[in-house]
């Protein structure tokens, strides 16, 4: 979620599915998880270990075929993708403190649009990309999984309803996705953070869904996440700012002494990570050989009484508003409405 950069308002357009096309193809292969070993949710005893820890791994969770579909489809993006270098229109992914993107449209405009974002050491001290397009983007959001039918069909497939379900989401709003791709050598760190300060609801409901597309490892920045720490709150908020731009709202948690206590999640391609919204986790750098492809989800409660946050920098245009995954609240509401007459 951390970002940024410089101003753009180059977005690449979802183009139209035709049968026979490589998208299709891989659009059909989503379908695949259908069958998944989650399609009825997870066990009182999962969901459990999820409370209590914070954080869960639910191995072959997507199918080889979901996995494959989902990486040639971000191929396929970033190839359309022409960032326009000599114009600097584009937008640099860093974790920084410094807000240097306060006041980037390109980030800003991107919970609508699907956006790209390099990595820091992609390019020289001269300014110039020092490595192929596709070896230098950082990751790919933030609305990859209502613009495209390869993350929507993921988005809303019967496995993630189903854990959703489980976790007691009533009407569950997917507000941010991401495709990062944690390029070899070069892939930046995420420092630890919390990812309700992005995503604030009241009270707070945010679960993370992250996909492993390659095996992820301690070479080449699996993630790190340290068990129980969600139950102390949270430490600051990343919002709007009444003068403009977005920040933070107080100063980044001192985390050293916990270091030591952060659990490694490896895991193999195809494992669903669920990240409770308090949870805080991290992910080193990858100074590797090999990169470490995933896709991330965001989802929040937008049944009563969660109420997302006016000052989330995350709004979306007026003709393409967020929908929920399914609506069991209304459901209920219709139910118990005809019952009463």
């Amino acid at each position: 979620m951390r970002t940024l950069g410089a101003l753009s308002e180059r977005a690449v357009q979802p183009q139209i599915v035709r049968k026979g096309s490589r998208t299709a193809v891989a659009f059909r292969a989503t379908a695949a998880a259908e069958a998944s070993t989650y399609a009825n949710g997870l066990s009182p005893e999962l969901v459990e270990k999820f409370r209590e820890d914070g954080f869960l791994a639910l191995p072959g969770f997507a199918s080889k075929q979901q996995v494959a579909a989902m990486m040639q489809r971000a191929n396929e993006l970033v190839e359309q993708w022409d960032p326009d270098i000599e114009a600097r229109r584009f937008s640099v992914f860093t974790t920084k403190e410094e807000q240097s993107h306060a006041k980037d449209a390109y980030f800003l405009d991107s919970a609508s649009e699907i956006n790209f974002f390099f990595e820091e050491k992609a390019f020289n001290q001269q300014g110039q990309l020092q490595t192929p397009k596709a070896l230098a983007v950082n990751k790919i959001g933030h609305a990859m999984h209502d613009m495209d039918p390869v993350f929507s069909a993921f988005t809303r497939s019967q496995p993630v309803s189903a854990v959703l379900r489980s976790l007691g989401f009533q009407r569950p709003l997917p507000v941010q996705s991401m495709y990062i791709f944690k390029q070899p050598s070069i892939g930046g760190e995420v420092s630890p953070h919390q990812d309700s300060s992005f995503l604030y609801t009241d009270p707070m409901s945010c679960v993370g869904l992250w996909l492993a597309l390659e095996d992820a490892n301690r070479s080449n920045g699996c993630l790190w996440g340290l068990k129980g720490i969600h139950k102390q709150g949270l430490s600051r908020r990343f919002k709007r700012l009444p003068q403009g731009g977005v920040g933070f709202d107080g100063p980044a948690p001192d985390w050293s002494s916990l270091m030591p206590d952060f659990e490694p999640i490896e895991c193999n391609a195809g494992t669903l990570v669920l990240l409770h919204g308090e949870n805080v986790h991290y992910s080193a750098e990858n100074t590797s050989p090999v990169s470490r492809h995933s896709w991330a989800l965001h989802v929040v409660e937008s049944a009563a009484p969660c109420v997302w946050a006016e000052d989330n920098w995350a709004h979306r245009r007026p003709e393409m508003p967020w929908t929920p995954i399914y609506d069991a609240a209304s459901s209920s509401s219709s139910s118990s409405s005809a019952a009463s007459r």
